[in-house]
């Protein structure tokens, strides 16, 4: 089965900048040394059955200040399908004139600005907001990072939503849900999460894509991923909901293939189990493992 990788990361440590991965800068990760290197196509690896047909590649801070670099250095180097999510700084009064460097790249289809933390602060800047607007009139997509616990930064992501309606959203790493091998009260912290999807869940140019477990709990279980995953499929349906690894984050906790080996046993015993249906007719499997991801990437 063909899929899509909607979510990794490709390192050229010679060329990029890439501070975050630097021992000396945040994060403080007591493993971070293992990702500290080149990581190219080659490493994406799977075991037989799946076929790796594409892949969405999310900025990886190359160059910052001219993010187009990355594009440039991905189309030099990669053989396979690929679309771009470049970097991009939201709350500058120059991104337009960025933008337009970027759109030259074919390989864009979408800009990402991490929020997490700050994400209520900048989803209420007036700049910020006139430059998701840019991005919704030239058709491009938002890849949105933060977390869904956070009530007041998903109410002024509805309100800009509400203003920009053709402005299409994909919520990272499934909005950083609770897990329950490591949250305290976790019942209570995933109805706040599931409300607050729900929320989003209204305007239908909100997709999820759901990766970067490693990042939350190195240990988790597939029982995490189960839960979270049947939760966006209620939710969001099962159009609007991807899988993804954060390679090679993913490294963390299993290898590419395992990953990719794991979602397609969990998806294949959700669709055994489905009312009156003997065999899976893997349906499911192929909208998240790729015709969601070609869709909302515009492979």
């Amino acid at each position: 089965m063909d899929i899509i990788d909607p979510h990794l990361h490709l390192f050229n440590l010679s060329d990029g900048q890439y501070s975050w991965l630097k021992p000396e800068n945040p994060p403080h990760w007591p493993d971070k040394n293992t990702i500290h290197r080149d990581v190219n196509q080659a490493e994406l690896q799977l075991d037989s059955g799946l076929d790796l047909a594409g892949f969405v590649h999310i900025e990886a801070g190359f160059d910052n200040a001219q993010p187009w670099r990355e594009l440039d250095w991905l189309a030099q180097h990669c053989t396979l399908a690929f679309k771009s999510v470049a970097g991009g700084d939201l709350t500058s009064e120059q991104f337009p004139e960025v933008l337009a460097n970027l759109r030259r790249r074919p390989s864009l289809v979408g800009v990402r600005h991490i929020l997490d933390d700050d994400a209520h602060a900048l989803l209420s800047s007036s700049v910020f907001r006139k430059n998701l607007a840019l991005l919704a009139e030239h058709g491009l997509s938002f890849d949105a990072q933060f977390s869904l616990s956070d009530s007041q930064a998903t109410q002024v992501l509805c309100k800009v939503l509400n203003n920009t309606p053709t402005l299409r959203v994909i919520i990272n790493h499934a909005g950083w849900p609770p897990l329950q091998s490591n949250t305290h009260n976790w019942l209570q912290a995933f109805d706040r999460w599931q409300h607050n999807l729900g929320a989003l869940g209204q305007y239908p140019n909100v997709a999820i894509k759901l990766s970067g477990w490693e990042m939350q709990n190195r240990a988790y279980t597939e029982a995490d991923m189960q839960t979270v995953m049947m939760a966006c499929l209620q939710i969001l349906g099962e159009r609007r909901v991807m899988l993804a690894s954060n390679f090679p984050l993913t490294t963390f906790s299993q290898s590419y293939a395992d990953l990719w080996q794991t979602y397609g046993a969990l998806l294949t015993s959700v669709e055994v189990h489905e009312p009156a249906q003997a065999e899976p007719d893997n349906r499911l499997k192929s909208l998240l493992l790729y015709k969601n991801s070609a869709s909302w990437y515009q492979f």
